[in-house]
């Protein structure tokens, strides 16, 4: 019986197999993570790891961009040896290094690349002040912006904000001088039929021949420096890149067709809610949408709730802005538009990318307005100086009404006061968000680059600055592009040595690629259905 008990006895080795396998297993599973975290932890203690920090000398620790900066030089002679965490190396941070992450958005990536493609060319003709330039355009350094040629009059072509301004790289500043003037009267454009309609008028006719002089001469300079592409913007419009993988401009261009001229961005008009606005790039966060990117039944469905009585569906200009690619025989088409003399170029028009632009964002913009303009508060003078209704509305309402009547006037047709209107035209899609370019600038203006941008500016001796305010017009005048020439390469000289542009007329005229300058425009009405 013993023995039966004994064979009928499971055996001990073969009770203790399964749970001897699964103490094993438990004891892998701990062990490993544990041996794996221990080896991490040698190899960071160790100095393993790649610290982008430890990429610079320890006794500078400035980032890459700065060597050549008056701060990086200050730094680097200092005793101390550390970095200097004032405002002021921020800004030599964004304006001269290439350094791989921008410090104040955490996360967000740079390239690499010391010769970053494509390069872009913003031009602007421009009477703003430094409060309205500077995060406008530090806001489009960080979307990818290259150059900017700003050709400067008013608060801008004063002296100290001209400082200001040459101290950016990648700004160039040029004055209205009598220099300029002179080269732009050969400028090939006077001799063209495309832009006459809009020669020797006031105001805004005006500014439109000038803006096209200036992109003229703008083509020269931004191909002299190597550049890709070239927009023109004003200083109260902000590039909005919604098509592109990352909120980049530069990546945006970078993935459109080789075969590709221009690209067409259509706008969105700014809507403020409040009369008090002091600051629009940050203060503003709804635009009512553009013609192109809604659905024509929702457009004209709500277009009575969106104009609220005004003339138009936006208040000014409706056909957007274009970006175009520098080649041969580039020319401007107006503010808005570019063409070529000798093919008609391939657009394209983007479905979310977009300009916004802030428009009478600001209560003392309907006096600026008239401030800069000597007509007539008269239905009939208006119409000389303002292509646009709601302008000739507004220029005669600043120029005959009280400040109070003026405030009533402006909360009436340009303020957006009834919520429930515009969450109503919000979920349609007529109106929307965006926050993108708040967050950028209210971002910049706290880590202090542009205090520090003029700052930097004052760093400067008295007898530099002196003798680089002297110097203005002289290098203006030697960088000026000569038009005559670098624009037609087809001039002949009549009798007297004064040059004749009928050989390249004839050409342009048999070629037939002479579409007339495209002014502002209205987006569509009623009336256009």
């Amino acid at each position: 019986m013993a023995g039966l008990n004994a064979l009928n006895r499971p055996s001990a080795t073969a009770s203790a197999g399964p749970p001897g396998l699964a103490l094993r297993l438990v004891l892998l599973l701990t062990a490993l993570p544990l041996l794996l975290s221990t080896f991490a932890f040698v190899l960071q203690w160790r100095g393993g790891t790649d610290d982008l920090a430890s990429r610079w000398p320890a006794e500078s620790r400035k980032f890459p961009g700065m060597d050549n900066s008056p701060l990086g030089s200050s730094i680097s002679s200092s005793t101390s040896g550390r970095v200097s965490s004032s405002s002021s190396d921020c800004v030599e941070i964004l304006g001269r290094s290439s350094s791989p992450s921008f410090p104040y958005y955490r996360g967000w990536k740079f390239s690499f690349d010391l010769d970053p493609h494509p390069k872009i060319s913003i031009v602007s003709t421009t009477s703003a002040s430094l409060e309205q330039i500077l995060p406008w355009l530090f806001y489009h350094k960080v979307i990818g912006v290259t150059q900017f040629l700003l050709f400067v009059e008013g608060k801008a072509a004063k002296s100290h904000s001209s400082a200001v301004l040459e101290s950016i790289p990648g700004v160039k500043v040029i004055h209205r001088t009598k220099d300029l003037e002179e080269k732009q009267a050969q400028s090939r454009i006077w001799n063209e039929t495309w832009l006459a309609g809009f020669f020797y008028k006031p105001c805004n006719y005006e500014l439109f021949v000038k803006q096209s002089l200036n992109m003229e001469m703008a083509i020269v300079m931004a191909r002299e420096s190597g550049m890709d592409w070239i927009i023109h913007l004003d200083t109260d419009e902000l590039m909005h890149p919604a098509d592109a993988r990352e909120y980049s401009l530069r990546q945006l261009l970078l993935d459109v067709p080789s075969d590709v001229d221009m690209v067409i961005f259509p706008n969105y008009e700014s809507c403020i809610e409040r009369d008090d606005i002091k600051d629009p790039f940050s203060e503003v966060s709804m635009f009512k949408k553009n013609y192109d990117h809604l659905p024509k039944d929702t457009y004209f469905g709500m277009y009575k709730e969106a104009t609220r009585g005004n003339p138009n569906y936006f208040l000014t200009y409706g056909n957007g802005k274009s970006a175009a690619r520098i080649q041969d025989h580039l020319r401007p088409n107006g503010a808005h538009r570019w063409h070529n003399y000798m093919k008609i170029p391939k657009e394209v028009k983007l479905d979310e990318a977009a300009v916004l632009h802030f428009t009478y964002t600001k209560f003392s913009d309907l006096t600026s307005r008239r401030d800069r303009c000597g007509c007539k508060p008269t239905k009939d003078d208006v119409k000389r100086c303002f292509m646009l209704e709601f302008d000739r509305a507004a220029f005669i309402i600043a120029s005959t009404a009280t400040e109070e009547e003026m405030l009533r006037w402006y909360n009436e047709h340009v303020v957006w006061t009834d919520k429930q209107l515009n969450l109503k035209l919000l979920k349609k899609g007529v109106l929307t968000r965006v926050y993108a370019p708040m967050a950028i600038i209210q971002g910049l203006r706290e880590s202090g680059v542009f205090s520090s941008a003029i700052a930097s500016a004052q760093t400067l001796s008295k007898e530099k600055f002196l003798s680089s305010m002297e110097g203005i017009q002289n290098k203006n005048s030697s960088a000026l592009p000569k038009l005559s020439t670098a624009a037609s390469k087809n001039m002949t000289r009549g009798a007297g040595g004064k040059e004749s542009y009928a050989a390249a007329r004839k050409i342009l005229e048999t070629a037939v690629f002479t579409e007339n300058a495209i002014p502002p425009i209205s987006p569509p009405g009623l009336d256009d259905i």
